[in-house]
């Protein structure tokens, strides 16, 4: 059997004088929640039971200059501090839920400020229920009797029910109990502890007339709108520790009836309070909620939890529900908690905290715009389009204000200063609301057609009441028989009179008898003529059918040819694909070769540039060492060619004094003559080695020489061994300047090495003198820098030699071994503005001349 599909119910048609055209304001209520801290200033007060007071507190009349006013707003009720939520769930809820069951539907949101108890309002606390768990509750009490067997009623994607029958409605039961996890039975379901409390509702609460002769069906989903998307709730992810799935928003349809609705939302079918409970706790879990400024767990998102309430007429024996479509209602009651309004200044929010304030706060203000402009086009006749597709909030529930059910408004107040400017505004647009009129939902008859169980308890024995059954009333309008009892045989009244009333009681049952042939014959031609309207009409049908079935096949043919194009272009597209990852690859391979050789030549340009620095380098050393070759070359040439000049111009003296001494004295040979002598002499006979005498140490005493000094050496220094050395005396000598040494002297001196332009090494003594700054430590301001050279004595020595050796007659040349000769180093000293420490040196003898 085919299972039959419910809609939910379309907007009814509004006719002039009827009672549909009747219109009710939007309820509007006020909760005032109690202050955190009594001593806290407050700027709520409760008139009546209908009126609150807002005070301007005193801060702000400071700031503003003294603007203080007291404003007083209407409510349809007015809940104070000591409400309890189930006074405020029996004249809020109570009626939507009554409404529920007979087939109507229902808006309820809550409106406020963050912090001002709009989700403690619709959940609860432990111990105090909400409004949800006590509409759950109410649901329940009503149906629970009267609910029919799980999977009966299976929602689809198209906003409407499916009615399957027994026997696919079993095997939907054994499939799913034959899952891997099957489903707890609601009776022995553990309920999570967290949650417990709020569902224990002590007072028992039930609607009244519920229709004995229907069944029904609860299926509730959760979803949030969360920075203007809709994300469901209630919607099973596998995880992935991987890569975990993010969430996926949700699309706002309208079906054929033009009633908006989540596609692809979860619905889920329960059977008692704790299930549905449990389900909404599972998606509360998962909805938004961040730590402010103002609140601690502040709802970042408007949270949106509807029960759909299926209703179905059962059959004429009242054991299976009624496969009539137009017999099936749909009624949902949608519990909407909204995410408080809020400035930023004082929530402190940054970065995700902000846009989600800033997506909270457009939604409320459409949701005000929205009010604004229906009370505008109610009150003054004009015919402006309201914005509701601005915000997927106002677009959602805009059947509710154009007429498909009641709408309710819990607006929470926190009477605490700190709130005076946001409570103002929410005040104001309360009074806008309840301006705004929704048209009465219309009146609909359930289950008129089905006899149902008064019937089927009455054929069993069961009360019948009042109510008389048909073969009852046909016997009563018969003539009542008299009295058959015949005392006397001379009675002749007893039978005429009962003669008299069987005779009219045969007229009478031949006239029924007549009036029911004749409207068997007429009831008889209305069916020939229905019949012969349902032959045309099925000929119509056919003829229909067969058109239908010719488009059909046609688009068929279309279909097939369509597929073998998709097919062709499918295996085009694979060709390409393939060919695609095959260029993909050659271009990755290309790329890592282009970057290999892109590295190969950047090493080959680093080597070439290190080689190119390293010849250059190399060039520039020999060019230097060839230039000082040079230079020595050319100094010994010009050093020989003087010493030959020189060797000339003895000769050419000695012979100027031969020939100018007299010839009679005997001329005594110079005493360069005599030295050649005695070299002569030496070469033929071995002389003893001559002993240089000792070297007698001098001191140079300073001008400073009462001064006590610093003698820094580094430890890198190399010990020249130079001729004059400086000596200081009572130095403190250090290899790393300190201040402790530095505060027991008058003055510092630095020793720095260092190669002079020769090659030779170069000793730099750097002073100064040490004084005391005002922090208490040490600073030196240097004064004077000396210099001491080490220069070989080769050079010289060849020199000296070549000077005074004069030419043997033998040509060859002799060395002075004289302590003259011996002693050819000379150092000069050249001392700045103030002598430093003395020096010790070694004494050398003049050098005679010839």
């Amino acid at each position: 059997m085919k299972p039959a599909r419910a809609k939910t119910p379309r907007k009814p048609l509004v006719k002039k004088g009827s009672q549909t055209n009747l219109k009710d304001p939007v309820g509007v209520y006020c909760r005032v929640r109690p202050l955190s801290f009594p001593d806290h200033e407050c700027c709520i007060e409760v008139i009546n039971n209908t009126t609150v007071q807002l005070h301007t507190p005193e801060g702000y009349r400071l700031i503003r200059s003294g603007d203080y006013k007291e404003t007083q707003y209407s409510f349809k009720q007015v809940f104070g501090t000591h409400t309890t939520q189930k006074e405020l769930f029996d004249v809020v809820a109570s009626p939507l839920v009554d409404d529920l069951i007979h087939g109507k539907n229902g808006l309820l949101f809550t409106y406020g400020v963050t912090g001002s108890g709009k989700t403690h309002t619709m959940i609860g606390s432990p111990g105090e229920g909400g409004l949800l768990p006590r509409c759950l509750n109410m649901i329940f009490n009503s149906i629970g009797s009267f609910q029919a067997k799980r999977y009966v009623f299976k929602s689809n994607d198209r906003n409407s029910m499916d009615i399957q029958c027994e026997v696919d409605a079993l095997l939907e039961r054994q499939k799913r109990e034959a899952a891997p996890i099957p489903k707890t039975p609601s009776s022995k379901r553990q309920v999570d502890p967290e949650f417990a409390d709020m569902i224990n509702v002590q007072e028992f609460c039930k609607a009244e007339e519920v229709d004995e002769d229907s069944v029904y069906g609860a299926f509730v989903s959760y979803f949030e709108i969360y920075n203007n998307y809709i994300y469901d709730l209630l919607e099973e992810v596998p995880f992935d520790p991987i890569k975990p799935k993010l969430p996926q928003s949700k699309m706002l349809r309208e079906d054929k009836n033009h009633n908006m609705y989540v596609a692809g939302c979860t619905e889920v079918e329960v059977k008692s309070t704790e299930e549905a409970f449990e389900v909404f706790w599972r998606g509360q879990k998962k909805r938004r909620i961040a730590n402010t400024h103002l609140n601690r767990e502040s709802s970042r998102s408007h949270s949106v939890f509807n029960i759909k309430l299926v209703q179905a007429p059962l059959d004429a024996d009242g054991d299976n529900v009624l496969q009539e479509k137009e017999q099936i209602t749909i009624s949902q009651l949608s519990l909407v908690d909204l995410a408080g309004s809020e400035r930023t200044n004082r929530t402190k929010a940054e970065g995700n905290r902000l846009r989600e304030a800033g997506n909270i706060n457009q939604s409320l203000m459409t949701l005000r715009t929205c009010i604004e402009v229906l009370r505008e086009n109610q009150m003054y006749g004009t015919n402006k389009m309201v914005p509701y597709r601005d915000s997927k909030l106002t677009h959602l529930f805009k059947n509710y204000f154009d007429g498909e059910g009641k709408v309710r408004m819990i607006v929470c107040v926190n009477p605490k200063a700190e709130d005076y400017e946001e409570s103002l505004q929410v005040m104001r647009f309360a009074e806008v609301t309840q301006e705004v009129e929704v048209a009465r939902p219309v009146e609909k008859v359930i289950c008129g057609l089905t006899p149902g169980r008064r019937y089927r308890n009455q054929a069993r024995g069961g009360p019948i009441g009042d109510e008389l059954l048909v073969a009852d009333v046909v016997l009563q309008s018969f003539p009542p028989l008299p009295s058959c009892e015949i005392l006397d045989i001379n009675d002749e009244q007893t039978l005429p009179r009962l003669i008299e009333a069987l005779e009219k009681r045969h007229d009478l049952r031949q006239m029924m008898i007549d009036e029911f042939n004749k409207q068997s014959n007429t009831f008889k031609a209305l069916l020939q003529e229905f019949d012969n309207a349902v032959a045309n009409k099925e000929n119509y049908i056919q003829g229909k059918l067969n058109e239908k079935e010719k488009l059909i096949s046609g688009q068929k043919i279309e279909i097939e040819r369509l597929e073998k194009k998709n097919k062709t272009l499918e295996y085009k597209i694979e060709i390409l694909e393939k060919t695609t990852t095959i260029y993909e690859e050659d271009k990755r391979n290309l790329q890592q070769e282009l970057e290999t050789q892109n590295q190969k030549l950047q090493r080959h340009f680093s080597d070439k540039r290190r080689l190119e620095a390293r010849l250059q380098g190399m060039v520039t050393e020999t060019s230097m060492k060839w230039q000082k070759e040079c230079e020595r070359r050319v100094a010994a040439t010009q050093l020989e060619m003087q010493n030959k000049l020189w060797v000339k111009d003895e000769k050419l003296k000695q012979l100027k004094a031969i020939v100018t001494e007299p010839k009679t004295e005997k001329p005594e040979r110079p005493s360069r003559e005599r030295d050649r002598e005695k070299v002569t002499q030496r070469s033929v006979s071995p002389a003893p080695v001559p002993t240089a005498p000792p070297i007698r140490v001098r001191h140079r005493r300073s001008r400073s020489a009462g001064d006590r000094w610093v003698d820094h050496k580094p430890a890198s220094n190399v010990q020249t061994e130079t001729v004059m050395q400086p000596h200081v005396p009572h130095a403190i000598t250090v290899s790393v300047a300190n201040e402790k040494a530095l505060a027991k002297c008058e003055k510092y001196m630095l020793t720095h090495q260092e190669l002079a332009s020769d090659g030779e090494i170069e000793t730099k003594l750097i002073k100064g003198d040490v004084f005391k700054t005002r922090g208490g430590g040490q600073s030196v301001q240097f004064t004077d820098i000396e210099t001491l050279k080490q220069e070989l004595p080769n050079g010289s020595r060849k020199r000296r030699s070549a000077t005074v050796a004069p030419a043997q007659p033998d040509g060859t040349e002799s060395e002075w071994t004289d302590v003259e000769t011996r002693c050819s180093v000379a150092v000069e000293m050249r001392a700045g503005s103030q002598l430093g420490p003395g020096y010790q040196h070694h004494a050398q003898p003049k050098r005679k001349k010839p």
